[in-house]
């Protein structure tokens, strides 16, 4: 919540608590349960934290009612968060919801709950605003993506690389993942494809590995990968990259607003790939890049999609095909003209729902 240091100093007499990291807590905030808590993915992991979930819900709610709280600020965490704003709403509380549930994706009944329950609701893409007024949303702000914060000033110095800029030796970055089963499954078929571009070309390899994972996930591929980079060193590793080859996430917006042309592959449990098939309507693309531009600006490979062949045609085309390679960055170069946002200050919105 980058907005938060400058929303304390304009209430100065407002008490904050809730759920947040060590930078909240920092802030001032008393925190009732750690950010790391409420950590899942998947539908396998979300199920077997269920009776957490509940009890959290009755712990915040007690709370709030025992603090006569006014206002509440939910963030993400969308499942548990729109069952947070119903029992607040019904309590009198203004609900700032930031940011808006992609229910574009999947459960756009959402939308609904939000027009009852949502005092403002914050949008991060740039079609969601009208999505959801045209659904009964009555407030709705455009905000700045939270990357485009982020990186704010490392986006102004972002390299050209144009067309041929690799002559000597192709930069290709490896992102397998935050999770042990993205790098057990992705890494290896990205290495793969690596070693079938090496035939044809001068390839270094760069990585970057997650520190919470465990180091010996990374040890079979030691002497294939020549730049090894923390993921504290993302920019640097944006920055030098020629082209990536990534899990699907959040980092591939990362990669879009660095311009950097970008695979984006996705391999889950038999059990996610289950529900996702039969009981998810959903059709539209995975990689955040690709749906802010409302069109395949990355290609996406999924579940037995990822294959080392298919890699490195794609990889091939874009070293050796000057319009291929020109029209990917131009259209990258439209990212963060797409995620800029409204211009107003949130905090300084957030302070007068406040003081309302």
């Amino acid at each position: 919540m980058s907005f938060f240091p400058e929303l304390k100093h304009l209430c100065p007499d407002t008490e904050f608590f809730g759920v947040g990291g060590e930078d909240l807590q920092h802030e001032g905030v008393e925190l009732l349960y750690h950010l790391k808590d409420f950590s899942s993915m998947g539908f396998s992991e979300v199920i077997g934290k269920i009776p957490f979930y509940k009890n959290a819900l009755k712990k915040i709610e007690a709370e709030v009612i025992k603090r006569q709280t006014k206002t509440a600020i939910l963030v993400d965490f969308q499942g548990f968060n729109m069952r947070l704003a119903k029992k607040l709403s019904k309590l009198g509380v203004k609900v700032l919801y930031y940011v808006a549930p992609q229910a574009w994706a999947w459960k756009a009944h959402r939308a609904k709950t939000m027009s009852e329950v949502a005092h403002t609701l914050f949008t991060i893409l740039p079609f969601e605003k009208e999505w959801f007024m045209n659904r009964g949303v009555k407030q709705v702000k455009g905000i700045p993506h939270p990357l485009m914060l982020h990186f704010k000033d490392e986006l102004k110095n972002i390299p050209a690389r144009p067309f041929g800029s690799w002559n000597e030796k192709i930069k290709i970055l490896l992102l397998p993942g935050s999770r042990k089963f993205e790098v057990q499954s992705l890494l290896p078929n990205f290495i793969k494809a690596i070693d079938l571009l090496k035939k044809d070309f001068n390839v270094e390899v760069h990585l970057v590995r997650v520190s919470h994972l465990d180091p010996s996930l990374y040890d079979y591929f030691q002497d294939k990968v020549d730049v090894w980079y923390e993921n504290t060193d993302i920019v640097k590793a944006l920055k030098e990259a020629h082209f990536i080859m990534a899990a699907s996430g959040t980092v591939t917006l990362s990669c879009g607003l660095f311009e950097v042309p970008t695979i984006v592959g996705y391999q889950g449990s038999l059990l996610n790939e289950f529900v996702f098939r039969n009981f998810i309507k959903y059709t539209g693309h995975i990689s955040l890049t690709n749906i802010v531009h409302e069109r395949e600006v990355f290609p996406e490979l999924i579940q037995e999609q990822v294959e080392p062949h298919k890699m490195y045609g794609i990889l091939k085309k874009w070293i050796e095909n000057r319009e291929v390679y020109e029209e990917k960055k131009r259209l990258l170069k439209e990212t963060k003209n797409l995620l800029s946002g409204e211009d107003f200050s949130v905090a300084s919105y957030m302070s007068q729902v406040i003081h309302e």
